[in-house]
This record gives C-alpha cells, structure tokens and sequence, in this order.
C-alpha cells in the first residue's frame, strides 16, 4: 500500500468545514484540516441542495509537491480541487460516514469521520470491507 494511501485516506476528508447559516448543522467541524503529515490540507463544506444539504464534503485547497506526485503516479493529475469526501452524512452526533476518494490509487472507499474534539478528527476506512483499513488523525488549521 503506498505511504500517501495512509497520507490521505483516513481524513476523511479530508481537512475543513464551512458552515452555510441556518443550513449547516452547529456539530459540523467548519474550517481546514491537515493529515497527520501535514502533506494536505481539506476544506469540509456542508454539500447538497434542500435535504442534502446537511451532507458534508471536502476539497483539497493544499498539497505538497510529494502528495501531488504520489496522486499523478495513481492518476489523479490535478490534487487541489479534487474532493476526497463526498457524501457524508451524519450517523449519530460527531460522527459522519461515506465516500473517501484516494487520489494515488485511484480508487473509492467507504470510510468514517469522527469529531474527537476541535482540534481532532479521526477518518476511518477500509479498501475491501473490513480488510486494509486505516485510522488517521486529522488537525484544525489555524
């Protein structure tokens, strides 16, 4: 498995959330965040229209040259804009599931973000149901 699956993956995510006023629920984590080795950063959104509007998704605003390499290598060739977490709905206060996209394998994944408080979120995912997950703590950007 390549070192920026492990970069990426599990943010889910990932790495910031903008808040809509009146739309967006107060438990979404509004703001950027960065992997654990700080290589991307991800802004989470509320995303959707009317009822989907309470979704969450996150879009690289960050990358460092490695990251962008290691997302072409997998066929990702424009890493900032692309969005990694789509989808993601609530399950149960704090914590959100759906779809993590990783750029350096090219592939989809169901994964999992949890808000441990403001300053930490952990994504969770797996590439074959239970088989190959990986957890990462994710930190607010100042």
């Amino acid at each position: 498995m390549k070192s920026h699956w492990r970069k990426v993956a599990m943010a889910v995510a990932g790495s910031g959330f903008a808040m809509v006023a009146g739309v967006a629920d107060a438990r979404v984590p509004a703001g950027i965040w960065a992997n654990p080795s700080k290589t991307v950063q991800v802004r989470f959104a509320p995303c959707g229209r009317g009822s989907d509007a309470q979704r969450m998704c996150g879009t690289v605003v960050w990358a460092s040259e490695q990251a962008k390499a290691d997302a072409a290598r997998g066929g990702t060739d424009r890493l900032i804009g692309t969005q990694l977490f789509a989808d993601f709905e609530e399950e149960e206060p704090g914590r959100w599931a759906g779809t993590v996209f990783i750029p350096d394998i090219g592939r989809e994944v169901e994964g999992t973000i949890t808000q441990i408080d403001a300053r930490t979120l952990v994504g969770e995912g797996c590439l074959f149901g239970r088989l190959g997950c990986r957890e990462q703590r994710w930190q607010r950007v100042k």
